[in-house]
Order: C-alpha cells, then structure tokens, then sequence
C-alpha cells in the first residue's frame, strides 16, 4: 500500500492544470502575430508536420510528468505492509498417518481412505495459525516426513507426496507414535498434540502402541486417535509401487479399537471413530476447536521508502524533454 509522510505537498499538484493553460492553452500566449487568411491569395498551408507535432506533444507530456513525480517525491511516499506478529506460542502439533495397503479401501467414495485423510488433513493444517506441525508416516516402518513448522505450503507439499506403501507392508503404529513424541520432545510449547489416523491393527514395529503411548504421555503429548474406515468386507485397489502393476481385490475391514482407545486414554486424549468423510471432517473441526490456545497478537507496519523511484523517473523525463528540444526541435536553452 502506497503512503505519504507529507501528504499536503500533493496539493502542489493541483497547480499542473493551470500550468498547462497557461502555458499551451491561453489565447496570446508567446506574443504570436496574427495574420489575416482574408488577404492572402496564393495556396493554402498544409500540415505536413505531424511527425513533429508528436515529438512536441511528447515532450509536453514528459515535462508535465515530470513535475508531478516531483511532487509526489517530496510527499515522502512509502510502500506500507502490515504483518501479524505473533506475541506466544501456539500448540506443537504431529500428524500420524497410516501409509499401510489398507489405506487404499475404497469405502469413502468416490476416494479410498488414503485420499480422503489427507484431503482432510489439508483443510485442517489450512485452518490452523502461529501452530508449528510435523508429519509421522507409517506402514511396516515409521519415518518422519517433516518436523514440527510454520511453513505450511512445504507441509502441504510433502503430505502431497506419501503414498500407500511406500513404507512397507505393514502397519507400526506405536513405532509412527514414538517417531512422532521423539519429535516432539524438545518443544517448549504450552501443548503437544500427536494426532493418528489409522485402518489396521499393529502388526510391525519394536514398540506397541500403548508403551508409545507411555512415551508421549511422559513428554506431556496428548494423543488425538482416529479409527478411520468400515467395518466388513471392503473393495481395495492399489498399485505395487516394486512392479507398477494395479492389484485389486477385497479386505476385511475393522481395526482394534481397545487399542486405540487405550493409547489415547493413557496419553490424556481422545479416541474417535470415523466411518465415513462426513464424520471424519467433523472429527478434525472437534479437535481444531478443542486445541486452542490464547493468541497475543501485535500487528507491526513496516514502511519502505519509495521516493528515489519517482525523482529518478522524474528526472528521466525532464532530461528527455530537455534533450529532445535542443537537439531534435533546435529549440534554443
């Protein structure tokens, strides 16, 4: 946004038309001699100059300009921004997701499981503010995909890259917890959030949930446990990302939930079951508004001078006005 430090010095500008008039407008001006067109017998003039008049309705224009950048350069302009500043911190955060071939049950139409928890995944990390956010994928193994971060469109852009079973066939969930509280073990906020999403029961891994749990719990974690997909026999279609080949085929759905429930009651947190998109969208809307914090904000403006731009443009112009008539319009200094 454009300011002024001296903004009256603009009303200088309103002395620019009057200028004009007087100048190019105002009948007599330069002392011209009138000639009687009455008395004269012999052949018309024609206007064979037009070149030469837009040369001079150029440098008109350019002088004119000029001075008016002049003038807006002694206004002091600026280009003002407004920033928000945040005064505290806001909630660590860890997301954990299941990378396992589950994931890619195709009972959240028209999307697989997969699909549909990172869509939801994008909209809360959207809606979020001043909360650094990490990403935890797991399958057979776990791996940390981003550590806690306020840069939310490299986030969103790693979360764009998982892919179901790119860590293995398998599901590790309390090793995917542990990865995540390991991550969240030097933060110095006022809350820590680990929030897991998953389909299956833990089969892989050196360390089973509710000790992760125990973990986390110890590094003052809270833990979000979302049960995520049906129960029954369930379509699945995925790609071997070894052989590129589509595999197809059905899955019995259902995950241990005394599991999961005992992660998240011995971790301070909650447990949820998402059947479908629309319960899974207002499971994150009920953990979005549970984890808040008071935000102190200050908003700090910061001003760039811009000034030297419009006298160096400034001077552009007049020096093209200058120069062109002297040396095009033989104009005498």
């Amino acid at each position: 946004m454009l300011t002024f430090e001296a903004p009256l010095y603009l009303v200088l500008c309103f002395l620019i038309p009057p200028g004009i008039w007087l100048r190019h407008l105002r009948r007599g001006r330069g002392n011209l001699i009138g000639f009687p067109f009455d008395l004269w017998r012999q052949r018309g003039f024609s206007a064979s100059l037009r070149a030469l008049r837009i040369l001079l309705l150029f440098c008109h224009s350019a002088f004119w300009t000029g001075c008016a950048l002049l003038i807006v350069a002694l206004a002091g302009p600026g280009l003002s921004s407004r920033e928000r500043v945040f005064l505290n911190k806001g909630i660590d955060m860890m997301i954990v997701l299941d990378e396992s071939p589950s994931m890619a049950a195709q009972d959240f139409q028209p999307k697989d499981r997969f699909e549909t928890a990172r869509e939801t995944i994008r909209r809360f990390i959207r809606g979020r503010e001043n909360d650094p956010i990490g990403l935890v994928g797991f399958g057979y193994e776990a791996a940390l995909h981003v550590p806690p971060t306020l840069d939310y469109q490299y986030l969103l852009s790693e979360l764009d890259k998982l892919q179901v079973m790119a860590l293995g066939d398998g599901t590790a969930i309390g090793m995917g917890i542990a990865v995540a509280a390991l991550h969240l073990k030097s933060s110095t906020a006022p809350e820590k959030v680990i929030i897991l999403l998953t389909d299956g029961k833990n089969n892989a891994g050196e360390i089973p949930p509710d000790t992760a749990a125990r973990i986390a719990a110890g590094l003052g974690a809270r833990i979000y446990v979302i049960g995520i997909g049906g129960r029954g026999e369930v379509p699945i279609e995925l790609r071997d990302l070894k052989s590129g080949k589509i595999l197809r085929g059905s899955i019995e759905g259902g995950f241990d939930e005394e599991v999961l429930k005992t992660v998240a009651e011995k971790s301070g947190g909650s447990y949820f079951f998402a059947g479908n998109q629309g319960t899974l969208n207002a499971v994150f809307s009920a953990i979005d508004s549970l984890e808040t914090v008071e935000r102190r904000v200050r908003i700090q403006v910061t001003t760039r001078a811009v000034h030297a731009w419009f006298i160096m443009a400034a001077i552009i112009l007049l020096a093209a006005d200058f120069l062109l008539r002297v040396f095009f319009l033989r104009e005498v200094p």
